[in-house]
């Protein structure tokens, strides 16, 4: 910003300068100037109407005539400073948005990563099983989430479910026991499933990282990076007819978003095919109650999409 002010100086003292050389064609302000004054908040005292007049030197007989001052000159002149320069104003501090979005249905910090992931699996899909991928992660020591956790907490339930719930990372419950969403939030989430008219046993439940974060923070977008592509790959097993992501950094990991999950809550998302519905986390619900009601209408459209589709053979 203090370099735009200063080429918006710049600019009033050569402007102030043409006038005295008889500049008339300019006394009108540019209007990128008077929006550079709105936007910087910077004022400057106003030109006389009529500038004064500076006598010009007599040109000889042969020498070329003078050429008659415009805007045209003005132009040339503005060539010669910074201000040639203006529509680059601040390109290096900004980052520059590309026009043509990636392929995937919504934007964020991972562009494509998961599209050449699920497109990488799609053969080992057939023949890979839930177990291999457990046997895969082993004991991970893929990110720093490694040091503090009791051990690695893997998906759970039904490898030919309907729906999947999908979560942000283990809590200290899920940490001890080694199996998602066995806490409190966990118990609230067993309670809603049950409404739904589906047991544990029917579902499949999941997180996006697989290692408790210390303190419950939210995994880091690194730590999200290196867990996610097995979570991928038990979606293309698995196959649900219907995803339910739980809280903001599930919503935002899995469809690769960032708008926030009250925004995007209650309405259908798409995920290669698969219907998401982002709904608040049931930790959430525990603080806030009054949401539950919210959740329940998110659940109930799942309930009537799965109900339109009928029971899978």
């Amino acid at each position: 910003m203090s370099s735009f002010k200063t080429l918006v100086s710049e600019t009033r003292e050569l402007l102030e300068f043409f006038d005295e050389l008889g500049g008339e064609s300019l006394s009108v302000e540019p209007d990128f100037l008077r929006d550079a004054e709105r936007a910087t908040g910077t004022s400057t005292p106003k030109r006389d109407a009529a500038p004064s007049q500076i006598p010009r030197t007599a040109s000889t007989s042969n020498s070329t005539p003078p050429q008659p001052e415009s805007k045209k000159t003005f132009s040339s002149l503005l060539e010669s400073t910074k201000l040639s320069a203006i529509s680059q104003l601040g390109s290096g501090d900004r980052e520059v948005k590309n026009p043509n979005p990636s392929e995937r249905p919504m934007t964020g910090h991972q562009g494509t990563k998961d599209s050449n992931t699920m497109k990488k699996n799609k053969d080992l899909s057939d023949t890979s099983t839930l177990f291999e991928i457990k046997t895969e992660i082993g004991n991970c020591t893929r990110c720093g989430l490694c040091e503090e956790r009791t051990q690695v907490v893997h998906s759970i339930g039904n490898p030919n479910a309907r729906l999947m719930f999908i979560g942000e990372a283990p809590g200290a419950d899920e940490d001890s026991k080694g199996e998602p969403f066995v806490g409190r939030a966990g118990q609230l989430l067993t309670r809603i499933i049950d409404a739904m008219g589906f047991s544990r046993d029917d579902v499949f439940i999941g997180n996006i990282n697989r290692c408790r974060p210390p303190g419950n923070r939210a995994p880091k977008i690194e730590e999200a990076d290196q867990c996610r592509p097995f979570l991928i790959r038990e979606i293309e097993i698995v196959k649900p007819e219907a995803i339910v992501v739980l809280g903001n950094t599930a919503c935002q990991n899995l469809l690769n978003t960032k708008e926030g999950i009250t925004k995007l809550r209650g309405n259908f998302q798409d995920y290669f095919g698969v219907k998401v519905m982002p709904t608040f986390h049931p930790a959430y619900l525990l603080r806030d109650p009054s949401k539950k009601k919210l959740v329940w209408e998110d659940m109930k459209q799942v309930m009537q999409f799965l109900e339109s589709t009928g029971d899978r053979k």
